[in-house]
């Protein structure tokens, strides 16, 4: 069922939102499927406007990140990015479809409703006001793929936008925050560690190499990492965790109680503040994998460790003094500003693009990943009220 919210109401957002939004979420876009439907969907809805777009496609042209620009472009602008994957729904005990948008109690639910389609339809929204606007300073739209997979999708794009001769000045991305302007979240490296032993029956245990009890050394070593920083710092209070954390959050191994196991794995992530570089921290744990290896390699010469890189975030930390946070501030009409634990592709615009980034959308971030996921109508209606107000402002020149 969808809403039909007074225009006038202070919590009412636009039909045309509305719209964008159901067809949005009509499309199963988990991270495993392809986002080329939905990529085209947005394509051909722009070019019916006369806006073009460019696709920045992965290797196997199955996905594809988008990239317009409404307004001149000889100058840089404000770049209004969002991702297009979703996590699944296997599991997940629903109310309604999650690919249907269903109205209940001014909320709407449905699979990417918070996370992040509801920004990426309120923006669409805004298309024929910023043509109709004559914009002095454009408005961009970036549009990713498999940022759940750990932001893989968006380094095309952005590796092409680090080379244009202008670029936009600033990128907003709209990832959930109840419309606050968030300048700062930490930063994610997954690892993989792969142990490699000998097997044996259990009776011989010292002729073998035991990949579980070697990878519990240094799941357990990982441990002691997370009290240290926990206990010393550095700390950074903005967050709500003020420090870096460490997690392991799957391990196997083994195959029956009375065999000495030949192989074992565990992952692992460490989530960590802007100014405490994770280079170190994975030096340390390799540095003491390495003083394990040569016990192991007594009983069978090709035991020891192999690492994967499963992904790698950068931190973000904007200065919140920026003329780019204050202009955020001004449209979000707002004086503060905060950091949160979550993850987002803001990071990446600047290190690889240089391009300054903040955080501010509509939703909660409670919401996202949750069976029954939701957005409440009232925000986007303030989604709504932000971009109107930079569609002002960009038609003044910012």
């Amino acid at each position: 069922m969808m809403p039909s919210p007074d225009p006038a109401g202070p919590s009412a957002c636009s039909p045309r939102t509305l719209e964008l939004l159901r067809d949005l979420i009509a499309f199963d876009t988990t991270s495993r499927n392809s986002n080329l439907d939905l990529i085209h969907y947005i394509r051909d809805h722009l070019a019916a406007l006369g806006v073009s777009s460019t696709l920045v496609f992965n290797e196997e042209r199955t996905k594809a990140n988008l990239y317009a620009t409404i307004g001149p472009m000889d100058r840089g602008g404000v770049c209004l990015s969002g991702h297009t994957d979703v996590v699944p729904v296997d599991d997940q005990d629903w109310s309604s479809d999650p690919f249907t948008l269903t109205e209940r109690d001014g909320k709407l639910f449905g699979r990417g409703t918070a996370d992040m389609k509801g920004f990426i339809a309120a923006a669409l929204a805004m298309a024929p006001d910023f043509l109709a606007a004559n914009l002095t300073t454009p408005v961009h739209y970036a549009f990713s793929y498999d940022e759940e997979l750990g932001c893989l999708g968006v380094p095309g794009l952005l590796t092409q936008l680090a080379g244009m001769a202008v670029k936009p000045r600033l990128c907003v991305v709209g990832e959930p925050t109840r419309m606050r302007v968030i300048v700062g979240h930490k930063g994610k490296v997954a690892l993989r560690c792969r142990v490699h032993g000998h097997a044996c029956h259990s009776s011989l245990a010292p002729q073998g190499v035991n990949a579980v009890e070697y990878a519990a050394e240094l799941v357990s070593f990982l441990r002691g990492m997370g009290r240290r920083f926990a206990e010393q710092g550095p700390f950074d209070y903005d967050y709500d965790v003020p420090y870096t954390t460490v997690h392991t959050g799957v391990m196997e191994g083994g195959t029956a109680r009375n065999i000495v196991p030949s192989d074992a794995s565990f992952e692992f992530e460490i989530r960590h503040l802007a100014d405490h570089p994770v280079a170190p921290m994975l030096k340390e744990l390799r540095d003491f994998a390495k003083t394990l290896e040569p016990e192991m390699r007594a009983v069978r010469p090709d035991a020891g460790f192999s690492w994967e890189t499963l992904s790698d975030s950068p931190a973000l930390d904007t200065p919140p003094e920026s003329e780019e946070v204050t202009l955020v501030k001004n449209l979000a009409e707002q004086n503060g500003h905060g950091k949160v634990a979550f993850g987002t592709e803001g990071a990446l615009f600047t290190s690889i693009a240089n391009i300054p980034a903040v955080v501010c959308g509509p939703g909660d971030i409670e919401q996202a990943h949750k069976p029954d996921e939701y957005v409440e109508l009232s925000e986007l209606a303030r989604a709504e009220r932000f971009l109107h107000r930079l569609r002002d402002a960009a038609k003044k020149g910012l």
